[in-house]
């Protein structure tokens, strides 16, 4: 796996667990700066493409709550959760079932 993806770059099943962690940090980076097309397997199997984002400017103006008593959620190493900006909500997808990302600069 390169350092820097080509656009349409397609994950392989024989990546090793490195290699999956590596796509995970790589891919929330280019998320945080804009959108990206990922395609990936459903866990009913089904093959979905989804147009998504972590850029704040594109996500939904939040309710900001005082602190309570609850944990902060703990990051996933094995999924990636983004906003889903064809039908504006909070998904998420197995970084292992990715098959395909494209984005444009």
């Amino acid at each position: 796996m390169s350092d820097i993806m080509p656009n349409g770059y397609s994950p392989t099943a024989d990546w090793t667990d490195d290699e999956w962690s590596k796509l995970s940090v790589w891919l929330k980076g280019v998320l945080l700066h804009g959108t990206a097309v990922v395609t990936f397997t459903k866990v009913d199997g089904t093959e979905r493409v989804m147009t998504c984002t972590l850029k704040p400017e594109l996500l939904p103006a939040v309710v900001i709550k005082e602190a309570t008593d609850k944990p902060a959620r703990k990051e996933s190493t094995t999924s990636i959760r983004v906003y889903d900006t064809e039908i504006s909500e909070w998904r998420s997808f197995v970084t292992k079932s990715i098959k395909n990302i494209s984005f444009s600069l």
